[in-house]
């Protein structure tokens, strides 16, 4: 595999995380202490590995979950260090018990904080507007 270009863009993959609850539908989101922010979980494909399988791989990695793939979430692009940076996200459903509530995979130091939450609260806590924005747009096509 050849070294990436200054000008190619900087390809990452996650998922909206979903469970329902008797009080309705929640989202997971992350915390990470390195950047203090709320995200959706995400990061960047490995060598060979294509869009879903990194989107699977890193929504275990950063939350300590088994999913199942439900649909195509949608896309965001921003730019990190200078580079154009593409995100591809899928709408995801818990493989099993859900009961994690503040903490991911022990394994994943990125990650420092889970939270399950409803859509205020999911439009409060998330530190950036394109992904603000994606789940908005996803939790009213699947309320």
């Amino acid at each position: 595999m050849t070294k990436q270009s200054k000008e190619e863009f900087e390809k990452a993959a996650g998922g909206l995380v979903w469970r329902e609850t008797g009080q309705g539908r929640q989202l997971l989101l992350i915390h990470r202490e390195r950047y203090d922010d709320w995200s959706l979980p995400k990061g960047k494909l490995e060598p060979g590995e294509s869009w879903p399988q990194a989107a699977q791989r890193e929504v275990a990695e950063e939350t300590g979950l088994a999913i199942t793939f439900l649909e195509f979430a949608g896309v965001t692009t921003y730019y990190h260090a200078r580079r154009p940076k593409v995100v591809l996200f899928w709408n995801m459903a818990v493989s099993g018990a859900a009961e994690v509530d503040t903490v991911g995979d022990q394994d994943q130091p990125e990650v420092d904080r889970l939270l399950w939450v409803d859509a205020g609260e999911a439009a409060e806590r998330l530190t950036y507007p394109s992904e603000r924005a994606l789940v908005a747009q996803n939790w009213a096509v699947h309320p």
